[in-house]
């Protein structure tokens, strides 16, 4: 039988199953626009975008080595920070303990933004989302009794890059080990930064300085140091689909093979260092596509520089579940969720892995949510028998296919990008930040439309309570041990010393001279973090994002249940009484600059009716207040993701009384543990909405709050 007359016969046969004789309408559209079929064949092979090949050769479509699991399962990773450096050091020790291979360190947002922890902008965010970090001192204590010459350490850190770097490298000489011998991978990767998650300090043209001073150091000096982490993760948390994610980090790649390049530095010399870093979600084929794809391209864009060494064409990353994925509601699902995502990390061909813990949408990990996350991969590991085959998915119809329509996708978004001059040049329009906030609103309405399922939040929600044990930080007290540890360094150390390296750091930002070279011997002298940060800023300034939002995305892809029509009566019903259209002032306070959820709510309610207006990011309680009252709002709406919800509510709260605007109403959204509502309803919060919230729901509730 000839290939079309098997193919016409299965097609008869499914639509007899399916009773329907529209095949065409079981055809599923990705959200990244490819057409899915929902059967493939052999004859799916024959003109694919990309070259399966072998592991370990170009173009590494497989997997960068040769054996891949088969001789060394990936890096089992244990993404935490929290609290005080000694804190955190003793979580890292138990994980150790427990399996973990790597460490991967979360710093707090004051440590991100390039503050000391006595800074008066910081006051909630210090020890919060992550470890808090302001002189060598406490990078010594993190890693106190952890052999820096042995384990391999990542850190995510982008905008105070330099002065953090600065002290792990000056750590890691007082512990003995010389810099030549530090393994790990330091993020660096500020174009992100500017795209998506907003801890940035300097402007993009010295930001980009900095990651080339950062590539040519280390490339020079520390051979087994991998000097950038190319981020996909932050802008799939940020709304981006598969394919935005693949194409915005390669062109981010690209970016930073030119800087490095116009350095004078040979592409043989760094690019076998450079690593990628992905988010993994829960469309399961894609994500495995997405790696799969990723490494081709990569090697194709890599080949245009003209390497001799194959190892600069291949793609290694680390991967990390994904955190938009887990839900408040029905919470422990969410280690059903990580474990397939774990899977397809794998099965995708990850170097290394951190599993987020199923409680990450409540509050900060506990040892026993972070015990099954890092079992998770220990079972995968272990158990499965997934490590004794190299790429078993290669050759599916599927998978192939699925692998090449990324590819085809992928490579428009990167023609779109070059033909206005580069990624900075792209991220200057705003053009991948546009494009990744319609993605996130398309998404939020096919989940309030229940187009797109998730269990437990808008299908087969829980009828009982649940009740789960969450970690809480006292950031009061790690702020006052903070303080307390920077003003014993400043008295033990020498003032002249320290003043004359923060003004070899400031000659350095005004001139060419290399900027980590100086920070290293700065960090070694006591000076911090924060008075690092602060030398550079006088010389290039800190940035400012203009806070703008998309409109009509969310309210054009909303299917109409009645919802809809129910919130324009209610609006009308408002109007009627108060003379005018319902006012919101959406509020992102503190240095958390994740700000999906806050342009979610802004252009959602926007599309929905209400007049909204958004705050400037890094806002204080009291910026805040003022400009509530100066708009003239009916409700302030708190978008919160770094657990300063404790410290930023009550001074909100306490600014609109001091500015006599009682009368605003106040709700809370985002990721605030259930016990916590209770304290911020006692404080004259209206409402306290979670993750996964319907935003048309909301809007109902909220109009019958005012």
């Amino acid at each position: 039988m000839d290939k079309k007359k098997e193919y016409k016969e299965w097609e008869n046969l499914a639509s007899q199953e399916l009773k329907d004789k529209n095949l065409d309408s079981h055809y599923w559209n990705t959200p990244e626009g490819i057409r899915v079929k929902p059967l493939y064949t052999e004859d799916d092979l024959k003109s694919l975008h990309h070259q399966i090949g072998l592991p370990g050769l170009p173009p590494f479509t497989r997997g960068p080595r040769a054996t891949m699991y088969t001789n060394r399962p990936w890096t089992i990773r244990q993404y935490a920070g929290f609290s005080t450096a000694e804190e955190s050091n003793k979580f890292y020790k138990e994980g150790l303990k427990n399996g973990v291979m790597g460490l991967s360190v979360a710093f707090d947002l004051a440590t991100h933004r390039g503050y000391d922890s006595d800074h008066p902008r910081v006051l909630a965010d210090v020890g919060n989302a992550g470890v808090a970090i302001d002189s060598i001192e406490d990078m010594n204590s993190l890693f106190d009794g952890i052999p820096l010459d042995k384990m391999s350490v990542s850190m995510t850190m982008n905008g105070a890059v330099l002065p953090v770097l600065a002290c792990f490298i000056a750590s890691g000489e007082e512990q003995g080990c010389s810099m030549d011998k530090l393994t790990g991978t330091i993020q660096n990767d500020i174009l992100k930064e500017f795209m998506v998650r907003n801890t940035f300090i300097f402007p993009p043209k010295p930001s980009m300085r900095i990651v080339a001073d950062i590539i040519e150091y280390t490339t020079k000096k520390m051979p087994k140091f991998n000097s950038i982490s190319i981020s996909g993760y932050h802008m799939q948390e940020a709304g981006a689909n598969q394919v935005q994610e693949l194409a915005y980090t390669l062109a981010d790649g690209k970016e930073y093979i030119n800087a490095a390049i116009q350095r004078g530095l040979n592409i043989d010399d760094f690019a076998p260092r450079l690593s990628f870093f992905w988010s993994i979600g829960m469309n399961f084929f894609m994500e495995i596509a997405k790696m799969r794809a990723a490494r081709f391209m990569w090697s194709e864009i890599v080949k245009k520089f003209k390497p001799k060494n194959n190892k600069s064409l291949a793609l290694r990353t680390h991967c990390q579940t994904s955190g938009v994925s887990l839900m408040e509601q029905d919470a422990y699902n969410n280690i059903i969720r990580t474990t397939i995502e774990a899977m397809a990390a794998v099965m995708g061909g990850t170097q290394s892995l951190h599993t987020n813990s199923f409680d990450e949408a409540l509050a900060l990990p506990t040892n026993f949510s972070a015990r099954i996350a890092r079992n998770t991969q220990l079972i995968l590991s272990e158990e499965t028998g997934i490590c004794n085959v190299v790429d078993p998915l290669a050759g599916s119809y599927y998978v192939e296919n699925l692998t090449s329509e990324i590819v085809k996708e992928s490579k428009k978004l990167m023609d779109e990008i070059d033909e206005v001059g580069g990624m900075v040049k792209a991220i200057e329009l705003g053009i991948p930040k546009m494009r990744i906030e319609e993605s996130s609103a398309k998404r939020q309405a096919r989940i309030d439309s229940k187009e797109e399922t998730i269990v437990g939040v808008n299908k087969y929600k829980p009828t009982e309570k649940q009740k789960i044990n969450i970690l809480s930080i006292d950031n009061e007290k790690v702020r006052k041990k903070q303080i307390s540890r920077l003003e014993a360094i400043k008295k033990s150390r020498d003032k002249k010393i320290v003043e004359s390296y923060l003004e070899k750091i400031k000659n350095a930002a005004s001139g060419k001279n290399n900027l980590l070279e100086i920070c290293i011997e700065a960090a070694k002298n006591r000076c911090t973090v924060g008075e690092m940060t602060s030398a550079m800023e006088s010389v290039f300034g800190r940035h400012n994002l203009s806070t703008k939002t998309i409109s009509g995305v969310y309210g054009s892809s909303i299917k109409n249940d009645g919802k809809k029509d129910l919130i324009e009566d209610e609006l009308e019903k408002f109007i009627s009484k108060r003379g005018r259209r319902p006012r919101m002032l959406v509020v992102k306070m503190g240095q958390d600059g994740h700000d999906r959820g806050a342009k979610l709510i802004a252009t959602g309610f926007s599309d929905l009716g209400f007049d909204v207006d958004i705050g400037p990011l890094f806002q204080t309680p009291e910026e805040a207040a003022i400009q509530a009252v100066e708009n003239d709002v009916h409700v302030i709406g708190v978008s919160t993701l770094a657990a300063g919800h404790k410290t930023l509510v009550p001074l909100l709260m306490q600014s609109l009384e001091k500015n006599e605007a009682k009368g605003i109403k106040v709700i809370c959204g985002g990721v605030i543990p259930p016990d916590d509502y209770s304290l911020l309803y006692k404080l004259g919060v209206s409402k306290v909405f979670g993750p996964g919230t319907n935003l048309q729901e909301a809007a109902i509730e909220i109009i019958n709050i005012l």
